[in-house]
């Protein structure tokens, strides 16, 4: 089965803002450079329920997807993919108890459940680590950390964020597999820079 919207590989950006963190979701080209703009998508902080809604560009004219926290404030709350019409695509949630040492998140889709971990352990450490002692958590380092999301029943590759070492936040995303719908990657992979700290 292949999703109605398959993007194999696309490229997510963060744009710094005061209030607001913006990303743009450009297409791969296949050189590997970056492409045309497919989606632009903006989340408000400090909303009791986490929300971000991705256009077409930046006029922000025309939303084309979401995701929503079915819970306010909380940690454990899955997250609801939905298309233009509000219809469901997908869900994710981050599993708390698991990502006390190692981030862990689930994702799912039309036929598939998929779990996806940090890729490096020791990495994972490092950073809660840094976030806690003195002095070290005031001082800004872009850990480089990888999300690798397999499927549950086949433990076949689902989709891959790999952060590129830069000031901004940029990710290299690739969706292996075709059942994988363009929007549910592209909110997972939102989420998993605008939500990681909660």
């Amino acid at each position: 089965m292949t999703a109605p919207m398959h993007v194999p590989r696309f490229f997510v950006r963060q744009r710094i803002t005061l209030m607001v963190n913006r990303y743009e979701i450009h297409a791969a080209n296949p050189d590997g450079t970056e492409g045309a703009l497919l989606a632009f998508a903006e989340q408000k902080r400090m909303k009791l329920k986490e929300e971000v809604i991705f256009y077409t560009d930046d006029t922000k004219t025309r939303p084309v997807f979401s995701f929503k926290a079915r819970q306010r404030l909380d940690v454990h709350a899955e997250h609801d993919v939905r298309d233009e019409h509000g219809n469901p695509i997908g869900w994710f949630k981050k599993d708390f108890g698991a990502s006390l040492l190692r981030s862990t998140w689930h994702l799912s889709g039309p036929g598939f459940e998929a779990i996806g971990q940090e890729r490096r352990p020791v990495i994972a450490v490092l950073r809660r680590v840094w976030d806690v002692i003195p002095y070290l958590g005031e001082v800004w380092v872009p850990f480089v950390f990888h999300f690798d999301f397999t499927d549950e029943e086949s433990g076949r590759p689902v989709l891959v964020s790999e952060r590129k070492k830069s000031v901004r936040d940029r990710y290299d995303v690739t969706v292996p597999d075709p059942r994988v719908d363009f929007r549910l990657a592209a909110a997972m992979a939102v989420a998993l820079d605008a939500l990681q700290s909660r």
